[in-house]
């Protein structure tokens, strides 16, 4: 699809951001009454694959959609934010083929009918756009969706949904503590409220054992079938395979496409989910999915663009959205996995907003990484100033020097490399809007 910079839909999402608010309200009463007037879209689809966690939400979807493909059948995508454009947070299944991401018109279709079925009523943006998933979904025959959650699980606004094929719950960890709560074990709460009663769920690798064992618990109350990562499936990596194991048995697969090691326990969990919402799984399916799935912005490689002319010559340049202490412990172990192949200096180039963790997020670096460049972001009013987040990479045990731009940093990074050493590795990250204004301005916005 060719968007233009700034299309119909996205005229109609301004307008709507200035009457209703662009934060988080969490509550289910709103969505069901607008739902309701829209005549229940969210009751007409096809086997829905319901996506939480902290970590691993969109990497899972994106195994989870793959696995699918492979055998042939059309699947509907939700994630959750989008990177460089709303249409990103949309995908619409092709039988037999890639799904598309919605078309301009269609989606801008969809968000008139939802505002007007609200009826100027208050309402959270993120609300209307789920509202305009389930409409979307309900219109477009598919033979499964997968909707990734948006925050939490229990009030978030895609949990609507009655009767999911499967729950999946990703790793939990500290995130959007003033929604969720301060400890693990309440955010595994919330999350867990995505769980139906009776209906199968799939919990993945978790970090934290108190986490684990909300989760084990909700699902035993509701009565819900449950598989644990770790303790009924697991995935490894064997003379550079990937070994799926499960109580149906072993497959031996291609490592997966996305790179780091936490991809294997995310990978199993997709497989293990695909099974549990009663989809067929070969292992030629399965090696077919490893080698094509795709996933934006996660530790993505960028390898031509418009920011290259401001790198070192030979840089190896990454971007990654991770924003939270998990998901920096994982990003600093798949740097790590790098430098044990093919010995760089590696760099980080970060921006941040206000609602994460800086210190835990850049204290999985300390050991590892040379210097970091803090940066500002376009499109949000929560970024955090570049001279404070250096201040909080000092506090991690950490050299950092605020610049304007991520071209600014890319340049004195330029500067600094020691010709003699290997060209640096570097790693662009620490917020998804930071990884949506990089593709903007790199000109390899997603497809």
């Amino acid at each position: 699809m060719t968007e233009p910079a700034f299309s119909e839909a996205e005229q109609v999402i301004d307008k709507l951001m200035g009457l209703h608010p662009k934060g988080f309200d969490l509550s289910l009463n709103r969505i069901r009454r607008l739902l309701k007037v829209l005549g229940n879209p969210h009751l007409q689809l096809p086997p829905v694959i319901h996506v939480a966690g902290t970590n691993g939400k969109g990497s899972v979807t994106a195994f989870c959609r793959a696995l699918l493909e492979a055998q042939g059948l059309s699947v509907h995508v939700h994630t959750s934010p989008h990177l460089v454009h709303w249409h990103e947070r949309y995908r619409i299944g092709s039988k037999g083929g890639h799904g598309q991401l919605v078309d301009d018109a269609d989606f801008a279709d969809a968000l008139r009918r939802v505002a007007e079925a609200n009826g100027g009523q208050q309402i959270t943006v993120f609300e209307i756009l789920t509202a305009v998933t389930f409409l979307l979904f309900s219109e477009k025959p598919a033979d499964v969706a997968i909707i990734e959650v948006g925050l939490g699980g229990r009030f978030d606004a895609t949990n609507v949904i009655e009767k999911p094929a499967v729950s999946v719950i990703m790793p939990i960890s500290l995130d959007h503590q003033p929604y969720l709560g301060d400890r693990v074990e309440l955010i595994a709460a919330e999350k867990a409220g995505i769980m139906k009663h009776g209906l199968p769920v799939v919990i993945g690798h978790q970090e934290y054992e108190s986490a684990r064992e909300v989760l084990v618990t909700t699902a035993e109350r509701l009565g819900c079938p449950h598989v644990v990562y770790g303790q009924d499936f697991s995935a490894h990596e064997e003379f550079g395979r990937l070994v799926y194991q499960d109580e149906f048995g072993l497959m031996d697969l291609s490592l997966p496409r996305l790179p780091g090691r936490h991809q294997f326990a995310n990978a199993a969990a997709a497989i293990r989910a695909v099974k549990a919402a009663g989809f067929p799984m070969t292992e030629a399916i399965a090696e077919k999915a490893m080698t094509s799935v795709e996933w934006p912005g996660r530790l993505q490689r960028m390898t031509e663009g418009r920011l290259m002319a401001h790198a070192p010559e030979g840089a190896e340049i990454w971007v990654d959205g991770g924003h939270n202490p998990g998901a920096g412990e994982v990003i600093a172990e798949a740097m790590a996995g790098f430098e044990e192949r093919q010995s760089r200096p590696l760099y980080l180039v970060t921006g941040m907003i206000n609602t994460k963790d800086p210190v835990g997020y850049f204290r999985a670096f300390a050991d590892i990484a040379q210097h970091v460049y803090t940066v500002p972001i376009r499109g949000t009013d929560a970024a955090i100033d570049p001279v404070v987040l250096a201040h909080a990479a000092f506090d991690a045990g950490l050299v950092a020097s605020p610049v304007s731009t991520v071209a600014e940093a890319l340049e004195e990074i330029r500067e600094q490399v020691d010709s003699a050493l290997p060209a640096p590795r570097i790693l662009i990250g620490g917020s998804l809007y930071l990884v949506g204004n990089v593709l903007a301005d790199n000109g390899t916005p997603p497809k």
